[in-house]
């Protein structure tokens, strides 16, 4: 009896662990989605970040004149997958795929992310 109450523990420890590393996006390829799933906590919903997070930990404003002139799709892709230089903004490069990088990258860097 005591095997069977392990094995029961064990199995749903693997389901536990496995259920962490599921994709929080659900797999979308859509830029917004994936931005609003991934990217929205810390720097808004329409890219102008809470104040705390600007304050705090020096999140960019997405829509900052200065910023939106130097994002385009390439620079935030490359941010997405290698994380920010201060190592603030982690890298995503594993968590998302390529398709979706480049998906949430052109997403970022068009007008589209500050309408709402």
């Amino acid at each position: 009896m005591r095997v069977r109450s392990i094995e029961v523990a064990l199995v749903a420890g693997l389901a536990g662990v496995a259920g962490c590393k599921a994709d929080p996006t659900g797999g979308s390829i859509d830029g917004r989605a994936i931005y609003q799933s991934m990217c929205s906590s810390c720097h808004g919903p329409t890219g102008k970040p809470p104040e705390a997070m600007a304050a705090r930990l020096g999140v960019s404003d997405l829509t900052a004149p200065d910023v939106r002139e130097r994002l385009s799709p390439a620079h935030v892709a490359q941010q997405v997958r290698q994380g920010s230089t201060n190592k603030l903004m982690p890298s995503f490069a594993g968590a998302l795929s390529d398709a979706q990088i480049e998906a949430v990258s052109q997403f970022v860097a068009s007008p589209e992310l500050t309408k709402r």
